[in-house]
């Protein structure tokens, strides 16, 4: 599975990822509370839409006391056309710039067109994909925080025969209210992420979208893995 590279950045709390990982259950050492470990079942037993492949992937230890990471790439046949990483933090003490004991961090990117990366709406368009995949499946959140950056290589000399390559990479974070037992609906959020990594790859809605959000045409034909 393709992973996504660089450091996780929390664009609401300016915290970086650390080098440190915890285990597979987000424990880091420590029993994980109820809430942590209803919300982490939940992740676990989520049903996706098959072209999203999903996997527990090494969490960061220091963002949070408790933290439990994924890690995805949307898939067509042998082909890669995006890749991703959700992590879930947990401070059951609270965290002044979440507004809760909750946060999820992600950083999604694929390839597009030069000329697509070059449209001035292109940010604001990624973004209003993350917050339609939220909204489209009635996800209560706050305190929503990131970045879009696109990036372009050029090739030269041995390489000059490659074509320009263009990438947009998201960076968000934001707080999933909590339900009953003060526990977020982590399977709901989960699946609008994957909604999310579909759109940004250039698949189509797996149901009924959200009339707000704005589609990119020509995206980069898939790269093979």
């Amino acid at each position: 599975m393709a992973a996504a590279q660089g450091r996780l950045s929390d664009g609401a709390d300016g915290m970086d990822d650390a080098k440190d990982t915890a285990d597979a259950d987000g424990r880091a050492g420590t029993a994980a509370p109820p809430a942590f470990r209803a919300a982490v079942d939940a992740l676990r037993a989520a049903r996706l839409r098959p072209q999203v492949e999903v996997e527990p992937t090494p969490a960061p230890q220091r963002l949070a006391p408790f933290a439990y990471a994924l890690e995805a790439v949307v898939v067509d046949g042998d082909q890669d056309l995006a890749d991703g990483r959700l992590v879930l933090l947990h401070n059951p003490a609270g965290h002044d710039a979440w507004q809760g004991t909750f946060r999820l961090v992600t950083l999604v990117r694929a390839e597009l067109e030069p000329e697509m990366a070059a449209d001035p709406l292109l940010p604001e368009v990624c973004w209003s994909w993350l917050t339609g995949a939220l909204q489209s499946r009635g996800l209560a959140y706050g305190e929503p925080s990131g970045t879009v950056t696109r990036a372009g290589s050029h090739y030269f000399g041995g390489l000059s025969e490659r074509p320009p390559a263009s990438q947009i990479e998201i960076r968000a974070s934001w707080t999933p209210r909590e339900g009953l037992g003060g526990v977020p609906d982590t399977a709901g959020h989960l699946a609008s992420w994957c909604d999310l990594l579909a759109q940004v790859g250039g698949l189509p809605p797996a149901g009924p979208g959200d009339a707000s959000v704005v589609t990119l045409p020509q995206r980069r034909g898939p790269q093979s893995r």
